[in-house]
């Protein structure tokens, strides 16, 4: 029963996730637009005064929102770790003595390791833990031509997952497979997704053409 109520609260957390995640990617889409302030571009013009282009008050908006909804977004990444730990936790429960019930403890163990919708739902929680944002793509990129899209948040580039130095690593897994496919994986509106990335040398910069902005 415990079980069945954390399952239950973890998929009622997945999907604020989507929401969130939806929510951001409209956001991303406004600022990052052709000519858009970005996340950090200038408010004012080259002579300092405000830009006529864009809406001022809705870009500050915009950007104070999507600041809470990556703290919201974490915590509940966070709070869907701390639930399937204690699912691990509770399939390893200990062998009762008696030989009888040993057997049928065994079996029951291996059904609930095997039930498609428990391993469907890990492998989902586990695989959508998102280390960067897509936050900028030049046209024509490596990046853009191999389907990477603005907004993509990456679970895996390569060899590269998790822990310290992410832009550092990604810089180097790139550099270290110029002109060769990069396996990479990436949370899009919610859905993983599945790319293959070939960083090569093109008109614009870098090997790739986009940004990765840490989260």
């Amino acid at each position: 029963m415990v079980g069945t109520n954390l399952k239950a609260e973890a998929m009622k957390l997945m999907d604020q996730r989507s929401a969130i995640e939806l929510e951001m990617n409209a956001i991303i889409e406004r600022l990052c637009r052709p000519d858009g302030p970005g996340f950090s571009g200038n408010l004012t013009d080259s002579e300092g005064f405000p830009r006529a282009d864009i809406d001022i008050p809705a870009v500050r908006a915009d950007r104070h929102r999507l600041a809470e909804l990556r703290n919201d977004h974490k915590n509940i990444t966070e709070k869907m770790d701390q639930y399937i730990q204690v699912l691990h936790s509770a399939r390893i429960a200990p062998v009762p003595s008696t030989a009888q019930n040993a057997a049928s403890n065994v079996a029951s163990s291996n059904i609930i390791a095997t039930t498609p919708a428990t391993s469907a739902m890990d492998v989902d929680i586990v695989a959508s833990k998102p280390f960067a944002l897509v936050d900028e793509i030049a046209e024509a990129s490596p990046a853009a031509e191999d389907g990477l899209q603005l907004g993509d948040q990456v679970v895996k580039f390569g060899n590269v997952e998790s822990g310290d130095d992410l832009l550092q690593r990604l810089a180097a897994e790139s550099q270290t497979n110029q002109g060769r496919a990069i396996p990479v994986v990436v949370m899009r509106q919610g859905v993983p997704v599945n790319l293959s990335l070939t960083p090569r040398v093109w008109l614009g910069r870098g090997l790739l053409g986009c940004h990765f902005r840490i989260l």
